[in-house]
């Protein structure tokens, strides 16, 4: 006979919970769920009721855990991954011939769409997904198989793997290397607007023009001016459209340089930077044939060759 103390908990309590406890707010857990703040509260109510002791500290808008929630999250946390885990098991036979991965719309639409064709030819029966998607993928709640982060490699609950190292380098039109303003060094960037990536990919080590140009000794050339983009691709087809020059990742401009519609005119231009892109994917997820014959042909080529200027 079961013991009443051993009775699990509810689990859409559970969820509110980790969403909650995960973003310290009940509506941002609401939006990320798909209810209302009241939902929320009124789950994370019952789950109270159901430990007998406070989860949260109510601070105006804010909250906090407390210690009983801190003590149970990473447990509750483990606890969804490995449910998700057995439901994946579940379909495995459903998801044979499919594999699903999660990158950067930069990355995704610049360097991985663009080979696909490859894997195709030689993975006869075995369909690519790529989830192109500015945020972090939860595990928990995504479809993917598995991600292509850009960072330092290091992810809590997560298994990492390098997949290639990231430069930055000055790209532009070939037409902007004829007629009387042609570059031809650095300090003929005078004659040229400068285009700048703001987008989230960027890391600490990541030179701006600034610095770039502050770097080689260049002088005359103002490096802040010029417009400013959210995306790397804006800042990729802007360059490619002749409108001025880039200082893109590599990576991203990998395929445009590759087809003639940019080039990279400084033959010591690129600079490495600290961050790289790492295949992830949860700690103890069990990782089909076809998904392991993906990974190991995107880092095949990711190993093939480097960009070097003109």
């Amino acid at each position: 006979m079961s013991d009443p103390n051993d009775r699990l908990p509810p689990l859409n309590a559970l969820r509110a919970f980790e969403a909650a406890a995960r973003r310290l707010s009940f509506t941002q857990a609401a939006d990320e769920l798909n209810v209302t703040p009241g939902a929320i509260s009124q789950q994370i109510r019952q789950l109270e009721d159901y430990a007998g002791t406070p989860l949260f500290k109510r601070t105006g808008r804010s909250v906090l855990l407390t210690d009983a929630a801190q003590a149970s999250l990473p447990l509750v946390r483990e606890a969804f991954e490995r449910i998700a885990e057995a439901g994946r098991i579940m379909q495995a036979p459903a998801r044979k011939g499919r594999v699903m991965v999660s990158c950067a719309p930069s990355f995704a639409a610049k360097w991985l769409a663009p080979k696909l064709d490859g894997f195709h030819r030689t993975h006869e029966g075995v369909e690519a997904w790529i989830s192109a998607d500015m945020g972090l993928t939860d595990f928990t709640m995504a479809d993917a198989d598995f991600a292509i982060r850009y960072g330092r490699g290091s992810y809590e609950g997560l298994k990492s793997e390098k997949l290639l190292d990231e430069t930055v380098l000055p790209v532009c039109s070939p037409a902007l290397l004829e007629g009387p303003d042609a570059i031809r060094r650095p300090e003929d960037l005078r004659h040229h607007t400068l285009l700048h990536d703001e987008s989230g990919e960027n890391d600490p080590s990541c030179p701006d023009w600034t610095s770039w140009l502050r770097a080689r000794g260049v002088e005359g050339v103002d490096g802040a001016r010029g417009p400013r983009f959210n995306q790397a691709i804006l800042v990729i087809e802007s360059a490619a459209a002749g409108r001025g020059v880039a200082l893109a990742k590599q990576a991203i401009a990998a395929a445009d340089l590759a087809s003639g519609r940019l080039v990279a005119p400084f033959a010591d231009g690129s600079t490495l930077i600290d961050f790289g892109y790492w295949l992830v994917w949860p700690k103890g997820r069990h990782l089909s044939p076809d998904v392991r014959d993906f990974m190991k042909w995107v880092k095949a080529e990711a190993a093939k060759g480097e960009i070097v200027g003109v």
